[in-house]
């Protein structure tokens, strides 16, 4: 049983509204109405060309793989290695995004050429990145070639000793490098200073299919060949949480529709697993299929994600998929075990409600879940937050950040402090020694203290319209379905309802939900239908029929064979 705490108030902020004559315009150019298409024009779609680019994404749009730097030497290097003989080695990280990675571009490869494996880091005896376990693995073993996966970017030493012993390295990271690359034989890393690649958001999974897109261009093989992977990149996209905008649109939206049409044994068996029948969005990817993925390598080991992935027939995935299945319910009593641990600590500490961060270490705390139990924090006293534990004699840590602060500069500020770090703005893995963790906990609140804007630490809703409930309608909604996917840099719209009211439906359901029908007129007796999710709190002021102004997303529900539209209510502002 989680412990109960209060709720915070939220900061509502209205979007820049586009302007109403330029709306009118792209309305009557889409036939669509005003509202939409303002909504459209704040996603920077103003006009009929870039409305067909984004309702009908096409993959003849995704960039020239050879744009970003060094993939010319990435493809000349695995051509050599092919047409020589030379055992290559697929490495990646043991999370959703690496473990999609591996498996992605160990498929491919191993259409064309046998003399391939894969290798994926132990969490809890080689930790993150490349490893000396791993370099000496491919030494002992004949592989010349190591192709390393949403990891490495900052791998200096480690790429050294393996050019010792011969072997070579191609990078592919989208991690932020540090101030100098590893001696690799290709970096592929749009966010490389020296890299002129126009979109620098691909995730991990993302930089591996640009590899093999360009592998294919040089070799001449169709696009339609490459369709087969995009299930990989979709789940890996949106598990990493890295903005659905520009080419990860194109690759989601594209994804997406293979993980409904003809999803690999593999998913097959994870949703079948997980009794799930209904098209697949974003959010099923976020909370369904990575959870279940990423359980592997939080609890036992990672291989048996991307055996998993890579799984042939129904059979041999569903026994790897009971197994991961496994894994998740032991991941899910560990998750909230040790959040619960994590908010007594808080709680039974007064020091902590005059920070502007939350630090916390326990040496009997589970590696794999940390990172949750850190963004569970995070969203609970909305702060910057480090959450970390024992591992092989130092502190191992998981960072997550709220809104427009960039954690990892925070961390680096720190760097004299700890034996390794990386990341991005938002989230970031850390290592240090025990005897610096107080030293680095108060530097850590100093620096944020010190640049922290108070209002990043209120959790603001970003609300894109105002609207009527009266203008909720069925061909409304059609449209704005075709926003999708949903995702960072493409949330689904947020809308603001003034001076509404409880039509006398409305009631405490479940765990303290509200189930809501509201109306703009007293007079209405039957409204629009509504969910609040952990909002019981405010039944006894809206039971008594006065207006409130609420803010939601707009979604369908299915209840007893019948789909209507619903609003997702996500605050409510009491006059």
């Amino acid at each position: 049983m989680m412990l109960e705490v209060e709720i915070k108030e939220k900061r509502w902020a209205l979007k820049s509204q586009a302007n109403p004559r330029e709306a009118e315009a792209l309305s009557k150019e889409l036939n669509i109405s005003p509202s939409l298409a303002s909504l459209l024009i704040q996603r920077g779609i103003n006009s009929f060309d870039k409305a067909k680019n984004f309702f009908r994404p096409s993959l003849e749009n995704l960039y020239d793989p050879f744009l970003m730097k060094d993939m010319d030497l990435a493809v000349d290097r695995l051509e050599k290695a092919i047409e020589s003989g030379e055992k290559i080695m697929i490495y990646g990280d043991y999370d959703v995004d690496g473990t999609t990675a591996v498996a992605l571009v160990y498929s491919f490869i191993h259409k064309l050429y046998d003399k391939i494996d894969y290798y994926l880091p132990d969490r809890y005896k080689e930790g993150y990145g490349i490893s000396v376990q791993g370099i000496d693995y491919a030494s002992e073993n004949g592989f010349s070639l190591i192709i390393a996966l949403d990891c490495g970017i900052k791998a200096i030493e480690k790429v050294k000793y393996a050019k010792e012993k011969g072997i070579d390295f191609i990078i592919c990271d989208h991690h932020r490098p540090g101030e100098s690359l590893p001696d690799a034989v290709a970096v592929l890393d749009p966010k490389r200073a020296d890299c002129n690649y126009p979109f620098d958001e691909l995730s991990g999974c993302g930089i591996g299919f640009k590899f093999i897109q360009a592998y294919a261009l040089k070799k001449k093989m169709p696009l339609s060949e490459l369709e087969a992977y995009l299930d990989l990149v979709a789940v890996s996209t949106a598990a990493d949480i890295v903005p659905i905008i520009d080419e990860n649109r194109i690759l989601v939206y594209h994804g997406l529709r293979s993980l409904n049409s003809n999803p690999r044994p593999g998913i097959q068996a994870i949703l079948k697993l997980a009794d799930v029948k209904r098209e697949l969005n974003v959010n099923d990817v976020v909370f369904i299929i990575g959870p279940r993925i990423n359980a592997a390598g939080r609890i036992k080991d990672a291989r048996m994600a991307v055996d998993l992935l890579i799984s042939k027939n129904e059979s041999d995935a569903l026994f790897e998929g009971k197994n991961i299945d496994e894994h998740n319910t032991e991941r899910k009593f560990l998750d909230n075990s040790t959040t619960e641990h994590a908010l007594k600590i808080i709680q039974e500490d007064p020091r902590f409600a005059q920070k502007k961060t939350t630090v916390l270490y326990h040496e009997d705390w589970h590696k794999g879940v940390i990172g949750i139990v850190a963004s569970r924090l995070t969203e609970r006293y909305y702060r910057p937050t480090i959450i970390l534990t024992e591992s092989n004699g130092l502190a191992t840590g998981s960072a997550r950040s709220v809104k427009d602060f960039d954690i990892y500069n925070a961390i680096e500020s720190c760097s004299d402090l700890l034996e390794q770090f990386g990341g991005h703005m938002y989230a970031a893995g850390l290592t240090l020694k025990l005897e610096n963790l107080e030293r680095f906990s108060n530097r850590f609140e100093e620096i944020v203290a010190s640049t922290i804007e108070e209002r990043m630490l209120t959790q603001e809703i970003e609300i894109d319209a105002v609207l009527k409930l009266s203008d909720i309608s069925s061909s409304f909604y059609n449209i704005l379905k075709q926003f999708a996917p949903f995702g960072p840099g493409n949330m689904s719209p947020v809308f603001k309802s003034e001076n509404v009211r409880d039509t006398g439906l409305s009631r405490v359901v479940g765990n303290n939900h509200l189930k809501l029908n509201l109306a703009e007129d007293e007079t209405t007796r039957f409204g629009v239908d509504g969910i609040a999710f952990q909002m019981g709190q405010f039944y006894p002021f809206i039971s008594r029929r006065i207006p409130f102004d609420i803010c939601y997303t707009l979604e369908e529900n299915t209840f007893n064979g019948k789909t209507s539209i619903q609003l997702n209510v996500k605050d409510i502002k009491v006059k």
